[in-house]
Parts: structure tokens; C-alpha cells; sequence
């Protein structure tokens, strides 16, 4: 095994989270899809794609370094929202959340020494800003727009490609 059992235990329960936000996304799109908010919905189906991309390299990375691959159970996703605002604000939180564990994922791999791991991790720190930014960005133009005008957001979408 390239990596050590810490570090693979914590990727293990990493993959589980992935694939829960996945789900946690689909929930979220399915919330706007049913308002109708088709844009929104497919921003948030093409992020519950993207978790489970993130979770899939997490999974073939610890095939390639011949760790335990041991899946965790997933939790059921949060149904349904009180605002387009809070539907956001869960994205964001969770986002903000996985930079907090990917952090320490990064902390075990320099306590180890594991810099095929760092070069590993890296990516994804890089990809956490992109997420909290896209995210924050969305919450704000959410908020200024107010739930009554969330076609205004719509139209945003389209704009933005």
C-alpha cells in the first residue's frame, strides 16, 4: 500500500461525503425543477455529476495505491428547501465543509511524508475555490433577485453559459 491506513480510512469516509453531496445535489435540482427553475435545476444536476466524479477519483486513487476501498453507507439527502436562498445556502455550507476535509486529508498525507498524496490532494484544494466561489456567487445573486424574482436569476443563467 502506497498510502498509509489513516490516511485511507479518512479517504474512504471522504468518498462517502462525495457521493452524499452528490445526492444532497440531485435533491437540490429537484427542488428548482419542480418551481419550474429549469436552469437552476440543471446547474444543480451537473453538480450532483461532478461529486460523483470527485468521489470516483477517490475511489481510483485508492485502487491505485492499493488501499482498503470500503465505501460508507450514504445518508439521505435533505428533501426539500423554504427558499431558493437556503437550497444555496446548503450548497455553500457543504462546500465550505469539504474544504475543511480536504484540508485534513491534506493534513495527514505532510504528516506522513506522502507527497504523491499532497500532488493528489492538490487538485482538489484547487477545485474547492472554484465550488465556494460558484456557490457564493449563485447565493448573492439569489438574495439581490429575492425569492420572487428568481426568473431574473434564470435569465442570469443563461448569460453566464
Amino acid at each position: 500500500m502506497l498510502i498509509s491506513q489513516e490516511l485511507a480510512n479518512a479517504i474512504n469516509a471522504q468518498i462517502g461525503r462525495e457521493f452524499g453531496a452528490g445526492l444532497q445535489y440531485v435533491a437540490i435540482a429537484a427542488h428548482f425543477e419542480r418551481r419550474q427553475l429549469k436552469l437552476l435545476g440543471k446547474l444543480f444536476f451537473e453538480q450532483a455529476q461532478e461529486e460523483n466524479q470527485h468521489a470516483m477519483k477517490f475511489v481510483r486513487y485508492l485502487l491505485n495505491t492499493k488501499a482498503d476501498l470500503q465505501i460508507p453507507a450514504v445518508a439521505s439527502p435533505t428533501a426539500s428547501f423554504a427558499s431558493a436562498a437556503d437550497a444555496v445556502q446548503a450548497a455553500l455550507t457543504w462546500e465550505q465543509e469539504v474544504t475543511e476535509q480536504i484540508g485534513q486529508l491534506m493534513h495527514l498525507a505532510a504528516k506522513d511524508n506522502d507527497y504523491l498524496s499532497q500532488g493528489f490532494l492538490q487538485w482538489f484544494i484547487d477545485e474547492q475555490l472554484e465550488e465556494i466561489v460558484k456557490m457564493d456567487r449563485l447565493l448573492t445573486i439569489i438574495r439581490e433577485a429575492g425569492e420572487k424574482h428568481l426568473l431574473t436569476v434564470e435569465a442570469y443563467l443563461v448569460h453566464q453559459g
